[in-house]
Order: C-alpha cells, then structure tokens, then sequence
C-alpha cells in the first residue's frame, strides 16, 4: 500500500495549491480509513483537470457523479 500512496501523492500534486492542500490533507488522514470504493474513487478525482475538480469542490457546478460528488462533500468537510 505504501507505494500505493506515494503514487497518489505525486498525483496530488496540482497546478493550483488549494487542490494540492485538500488533496494532500485527506490522502494523508482519510485515505487509510476509506472504503475500496472510496479509493477508487479518489483515483478517478485526480485524473479530473484542476478548473473542473475546484469548481465542483467549492460548489460553483453540481458533480453529475454521485460518487465523486460524495467523495468532494468528503474533501470539503475533511479540510
């Protein structure tokens, strides 16, 4: 699992620091309690680009994905 995380977290690694902090912050205190569903789901978020994944995590545009609409109401609350 370490090499798990470590590659999640090169992945968290953003163009805008706000993601970065968020992302960051809960790989590092939510991840090792998350579902299997939720860390896949995790995955799937990093591969979104930073204006969409922002937008949806300050609630600027509805995620039309429940899951990923759960898994950024997770980051929002986390940070």
């Amino acid at each position: 699992m370490d090499s798990e995380v470590a590659r999640l977290r090169w992945r968290c690694r953003r163009g805008m620091h706000e993601l970065d902090v968020l992302l960051e912050r809960w790989l590092q205190e939510a991840y090792p309690l998350a579902t299997e569903t939720q860390r896949k789901t995790f995955s799937r978020l990093l591969e979104l680009p930073d204006p969409q994944l922002w937008d949806w995590l300050i609630l600027k545009q509805l995620c039309p994905d429940p899951r990923l609409a759960e898994l950024c109401e997770a980051l929002r609350k986390h940070s």
